[in-house]
């Protein structure tokens, strides 16, 4: 089976998001950047979603995953390979 679909909604200038993306990179998936800079209405239906107002926030095939120390945690305890599936 492959890697599951991963989404990153991010925001310019933001060291979380840089972080998180540089995580992903380095973990060698395969992932979209969504750029939510000054897209209010694209913020606001994520923090619908997810009950989060911050950012970056990641998806896994639709499911909302979490913040950047939320993608951390997952990646040391070895639980974002299971999530994320092999490449």
């Amino acid at each position: 089976m492959g890697q599951k679909k991963i989404v990153l909604y991010s925001k310019d200038w933001c060291s979380y998001s840089w972080r998180a993306k540089r995580l992903l990179r380095r973990k060698g998936y395969d992932f979209e950047v969504v750029d939510a800079t000054g897209d209010e209405e694209l913020r606001a239906r994520l923090a619908k979603s997810t009950g989060r107002g911050t950012m970056p926030q990641l998806f896994i095939d639709d499911a909302p995953v979490g913040g950047y120390d939320d993608i951390k945690a997952l990646e040391r305890s070895g639980e974002l390979e299971r999530l994320v599936g092999s490449a």
